[in-house]
């Protein structure tokens, strides 16, 4: 990914991450609640701890392309 340089296109990826944070959270909340029942979905976790994972994974990325390249 490119390094954006526009104040706006800026400004806009660091309120993605800042919402995909907050969803990553919400995550970590389902799971605990769907795993503290005796009769957990067990299929349902594996989903939500694979979209944590993407969510963790898109985080990354945005970050990255946040970060001025040095020159070498």
């Amino acid at each position: 990914m490119n390094q954006p340089t526009d104040p706006a296109e800026l400004s806009r990826l660091a309120l993605r991450v800042v919402e995909l944070r907050q969803e990553h959270r919400d995550l970590d909340v389902a799971i605990a609640t769907l795993q503290a029942k005796v009769d957990a979905d067990e299929l349902a976790i594996k989903r939500l701890k694979k979209r944590k994972l993407q969510l963790k994974d898109s985080i990354a990325r945005i970050e990255s392309a946040l970060i001025p390249d040095e020159p070498a």
